[in-house]
């Protein structure tokens, strides 16, 4: 069971940044958030609320897309790490699964998760204990492991991605949108795999996603974007029986279901952002 505690030791910090993608366009603006070690964060906003941007922040993949942090500071462990290489910061522990999966298509599943080993010096007898216990989190990459990832469907790619980076051993995974593009039984499959390896592995999980009910049944904290700024935060179960967080994400309010035209309807006059 995951103590949320506030004395709790805090993993990530994510202090107050902004990000100009550009030289120009502001895209996030004062982002705050913390991460605990051994729980599941939740990323939660729309689709341009800079959920992307803010995990590529703390991984440092910005630079490849023009974009920078500006102002504020991002530290792992108390360290500042918004000036390091992304290579870097995968052997400090940090590692991102990035949105749309990204498998190496010519590859086989098991040469992909092979991948994501190459940082590590600890010997191949390691190397292959890890595997098995990949395998044994994802049973369906083994009977796939053999077939080119370019062939294999969505839900096996992005649970190739998934494994592949925990082939890096990593203290902390950075998962842009897991259920993108996935029917909804293999995107439960998808988070109850998120929970095991939580709970299994010890791994702390930032996650970004648009699915803000299933993220808030498996997350532990969540924050939600909107417009670039955190405009809510708490712990998911509170965030579940939020009115706002109700009307506005899950198409809920006390009187049930609203329709689309109400949700639509109630984002135009969001009381959050007055």
């Amino acid at each position: 069971m995951f103590d949320a505690s506030p004395d709790r030791e805090t993993l990530l910090e994510v202090n107050n940044i902004e990000v100009i993608y550009n030289h120009v366009i502001l895209v996030l603006k004062g982002v705050s958030l913390s991460v605990p070690k051994g729980g599941i964060t939740a990323l939660l906003g729309g689709n341009g609320a800079g959920k992307t941007t803010t995990l590529k922040a703390i991984s440092n993949l910005l630079h490849s897309e023009r974009g920078e942090v500006t102002k504020g500071a991002i530290s792992y462990r108390g360290q500042r790490v918004q000036d390091m290489d992304p290579a870097s910061l995968v052997k400090k522990g940090v590692i991102q699964v990035m949105e749309g999966r990204h498998c190496f298509e010519h590859l086989t599943i098991e040469e992909n998760l092979l991948t994501g080993a190459y940082t590590r010096s600890d010997g191949r007898a390691a190397i292959a204990r890890d595997l098995e216990m990949v395998y044994a989190y994802f049973p369906r990459l083994k009977e796939r492991r053999k077939s080119q990832a370019g062939y294999t469907s969505g839900g096996e790619q992005q649970m190739c991605a998934m494994g592949r980076a925990l082939m890096s051993r990593p203290e902390c995974i950075l998962l842009d949108e897991p259920s993108m593009g996935l029917a909804p039984q293999l995107v439960e499959q998808i988070f109850e795999i998120v929970r095991a390896v939580n709970e299994g592995e010890g791994v702390t999980f930032l996650l970004a996603e648009q699915n803000t009910n299933v993220a808030l049944r498996y997350a532990h904290y969540g924050y939600i974007l909107e417009s670039g700024r955190v405009v809510m935060d708490g712990p998911a179960e509170a965030l579940r029986e939020n009115p706002d967080v109700k009307e506005f994400y899950l198409g809920m309010s006390d009187q049930g279901r609203k329709s689309f035209r109400d949700v639509r309807s109630y984002r135009r006059r969001k009381r959050w952002l007055a």
